[in-house]
């Protein structure tokens, strides 16, 4: 089975979307402030996509667990 880097990379940007949102959120419950909410979640949205494919990419290369062939 070969599962190539745009899979990869379309699953670090949807769960992104997801994970974003809810630390937006989540600043903002914290803040009180919708734009520091949102500048939060500016901020770790690419640091966190990078991080993600990294370690997809490490699990994908590294390990078998959870594979049945």
């Amino acid at each position: 089975m070969a599962i190539g880097h745009r899979r990869h990379i379309a699953k670090a940007i949807s769960w992104r979307i997801v994970g974003t949102l809810d630390t937006i959120l989540i600043g903002w419950l914290v803040t009180g402030s919708f734009v520091v909410g949102a500048a939060i979640g500016a901020f770790e949205v690419v640091t966190k996509t990078v991080l993600y494919y990294m370690h997809e990419r490490a699990w994908y290369s590294y390990s078998d667990f959870g594979v049945t062939k």
